[in-house]
């Protein structure tokens, strides 16, 4: 199993090689990314000489690693290899007792993990007892030490298996009790041990810090249950072909994060879309707030409210919503009487000449890890420009792809044009 590699081909993309780790591998993308494109002074972002992918790798890594962090009074755990254990040492043949990991920290004690046996097939030579044997957990309390420490370590992140050390220590520094109680669902593994696909708690630990099974905002109750979605705006967001579905509706904290980065999720696999466009993530307009609201009313996503509910909306936008204010309004929007009101004379009716604050037209990128997701094999992120467009204008279609697809669950009428021949792949 691989480590954190860059492609030769495009100096800031991490290469995955095979189906298993993108629940890894993709938000560490997403997060590097935000690293570089945001924190660094450089112009050309997609240059980046190699001590500098070690520095922004590494910090990434560690930026993951503090926010899973559960107290710092717990402090950071790494799990590495034990003294002249590396694989690519080739001292695998012996193992002295005390490079052992202590019983009571073995990962394979705890039941999320063990899930995890089938997926990985670590080194021919390591089965899978012997790779836990050969691992040594090191606990660190303070951030800076936490830095200097991944910093150190940057050829183990690199090796064999380095994605799932990792993993590891994300884990352990979040701490498997805690996973346990933000699961929710005690039987869920964090990978699925028949195809090795990460589960949305993974991706949610990774991105957030909280391992909850869900995408919407906030906490939510269903027949006296209470179930953990996501509790304040991503650093990177989530989108996912499974919402243009209809299996899940995605809330605003990962729909609109504080960097215009998005990890986007097919029934199989994680890739990235991204662009420099900062607007797309500033404060919504007062009609994307009205669209949000409107469909708040509107769960089916109908595109529709019943005429009762045009009242509560009025009144959670702040409009006026005087009885006789709102007959006439109902009047109005629905001249022939069906009893339903449409989301686009609402909005027309109350922001007719909004400006989204969005230009029309940017630069965007698609990341896939996978090398046989790729043209010819090489992993080169995918340029673009996408329109954004008004739901009123009349529009040539360009494309239906499942990228497409997912960026319309935040974007309903957004146009991508790809400068590639064929489209960038989902999976």
């Amino acid at each position: 199993s691989g480590g954190f590699v860059f492609s030769e081909y495009e100096p800031t993309a991490l290469e995955q090689f095979e189906g298993g780790p993108c629940a890894v591998i993709a938000p560490v993308q997403a997060f590097l990314l935000k690293n570089i494109l945001f924190n660094r002074e450089s112009s050309n972002w997609r240059q980046l000489p190699e001590e500098e992918q070690k520095t922004a790798l590494c910090s990434t890594l560690s930026e993951i690693l503090e926010s899973a962090c559960a107290s710092l009074s717990t402090g950071f755990c790494i799990v590495t290899w034990a003294k002249g254990h590396s694989p690519d040492t080739g001292k695998l043949t012996a193992t002295e007792p005390e490079s052992q990991v202590q019983t009571q920290d073995k990962p394979e004690s705890s039941k999320p993990l063990q899930e995890q046996q089938p997926t990985y097939s670590v080194a021919e030579d390591l089965s899978f007892e012997r790779f836990h044997s050969v691992l040594h957990k090191r606990t660190i309390l303070s951030a800076s030490d936490l830095r200097e420490e991944v910093l150190s370590l940057y050829h183990s992140w690199r090796g064999c298996c380095g994605v799932l050390l990792f993993l590891y220590s994300v884990i352990l520094t979040k701490g498997i009790e805690n996973i346990r109680n933000e699961i929710q669902d005690p039987t869920e593994p964090l990978i699925d041990p028949v195809h090795g696909h990460g589960s949305q708690s993974l991706v949610n630990l990774l991105v957030t810090g909280h391992a909850v099974s869900n995408v919407w905002d906030g906490d939510r109750e269903c027949s006296g249950m209470k179930l953990h979605g996501i509790h304040k705006q991503a650093s990177v967001g989530f989108l996912t072909l499974m919402e243009s579905l209809r299996y899940c509706k995605v809330g605003t904290f990962f729909k609109s994060p504080k960097f215009p980065i998005w990890i986007l999720g097919s029934e199989t696999h994680l890739s990235v879309f991204f662009t420099k466009e900062m607007s797309l993530v500033g404060p919504e307009s007062p009609s994307e707030q009205a669209r949000r609201v409107f469909q708040s009313f509107d769960p089916e996503d109908n595109g529709f409210i019943p005429e009762s509910l045009l009242e509560d909306v009025m009144k959670a936008l702040d409009l006026v919503s005087e009885p006789e204010y709102v007959s006439l309004v109902k009047t109005k929007l629905d001249p022939e009487n069906l009893g339903v009101i449409l989301l686009g004379p609402f909005l027309l009716e109350f922001f007719p000449d909004q400006d989204s604050g969005i230009p029309d037209s940017f630069p965007i990128y698609h990341y896939n890890g996978l090398k046989q997701s790729n043209y010819k094999e090489k992993v080169e992120y995918v340029e673009g420009t996408a329109l954004v467009l008004g739901f009123e204008d009349p529009m040539v279609r360009t494309d239906d792809t499942p990228v497409k697809r997912c960026l319309q669950t935040k974007w309903p009428y957004i146009e991508l044009l790809w400068t590639t021949d064929r489209s960038p792949s989902l999976n």
